[in-house]
């Protein structure tokens, strides 16, 4: 018998945690949300992406007042919180890496100032690393032409690009912005109502970029709240793949991550846009050889950057010019 899901509404906030081999990281996670004093209502609900650290199995002994999803297979980290919405009856669905690590306050404090401001679709907080460094927290959307701008160092031409990770307004004050990273990502159920939660292509990257750009078309605003915090690690289930095989240049993670940025452009701005993308890339890596040749930096490891710009291409290739997932 399929159990029914539940009413509407009949919680403050449905917390959803993906996970995929971070058994480790988890039992700190929860401890920091049930630390938060119990002036809300809330239920969480972890998805296993088909960990090998026998996360789900931690789940179930240590952690039954959590409603599991263990997931045969990796299914990504949007899929997986889409497949958690099933199950939400939360006034607000707030998702929370299982790397990231709330104070006491965090959620009482987001979800009031949510109910003050009732145009408020999605908030975000202030991240900061274990010794205290701020992260960038209040981020701009990307295109084509600031990605180019700051991998490639020009941003003393160019002052008036906006970066994406702009980190010059006063990181005290609430900020409106573009995005808010996905670590701790409190959304509101009617967003959800009205645009749906993240798009099932993207895998892995840019689904809370594009999922705020479509909340803000919808007219909601898009928030930093920083009078509260969220320590983040960030990497650990990426981290789990291998070691360096985030930075790695023919590693899974690049491709998937150049993948989701030829999705995002060609979604949201056409494929003049993703076009733009990938002749600019390619461009970028000639620059930083040419820098590098012409300040004689040795050694040159040139086979890296062919390796970026031709994987760039294929990727491009292999969505159909932007249009389509791989997997």
């Amino acid at each position: 018998m399929i159990a029914a899901a539940p009413p509407r509404c009949s919680m403050d906030v449905s917390i959803i945690l993906v996970s995929y081999n971070t058994a480790d990281l988890l039992a700190e996670c929860l401890r920091c949300i049930h630390q938060s004093p119990p002036t809300f209502r809330r239920e969480i609900i972890v998805v296993d992406n088909a960990s090998r650290d026998r996360s789900a199995e931690f789940i179930k002994t240590h952690h039954p007042e959590c409603r599991l999803i263990a997931n045969a297979t990796n299914v990504g980290f949007g899929r997986a919180a889409n497949q958690a919405l099933q199950w939400a009856g939360g006034r607000y669905v707030l998702l929370v890496n299982t790397d990231a690590f709330v104070e006491s306050d965090t959620i009482a404090k987001t979800i009031a100032y949510m109910d003050a401001h009732p145009n408020c679709g999605i908030l975000g907080v202030k991240l900061v690393a274990r010794d205290g460094e701020v992260h960038p927290s209040a981020r701009y959307f990307p295109t084509p032409w600031n990605m180019f701008v700051h991998r490639v160092g020009l941003q003393r031409f160019f002052k008036g690009v906006r970066m994406v990770d702009d980190m010059s307004w006063d990181q005290a004050s609430v900020r409106h912005c573009d995005w808010v990273p996905g670590c701790y990502y409190l959304v509101r159920k009617a967003v959800i109502d009205q645009v749906g939660l993240f798009d099932p292509r993207y895998f892995l990257y840019q689904e809370e970029v594009d999922h705020c750009l479509a909340a803000k078309k919808a007219g909601w605003d898009v928030v930093c709240f920083p009078d509260t915090s969220v320590i983040h690690i960030g990497g650990q289930s990426a981290k789990s793949e291998g070691v360096g095989l985030v930075y790695s240049i023919g590693g899974q993670l690049e491709a998937q991550k150049i993948e989701s940025e030829l999705l995002y452009f060609r979604k949201n701005h056409g494929i003049a846009s993703a076009w733009i993308s990938v002749l600019l890339t390619t461009l970028g890596d000639a620059i930083i050889v040419f820098k590098r040749l012409v300040k004689w930096r040795l050694p040159i490891d040139i086979s890296v950057h062919t390796k970026h710009t031709t994987l760039v291409w294929s990727t491009f290739r292999r969505t159909s010019w932007g249009t389509r997932p791989t997997r």
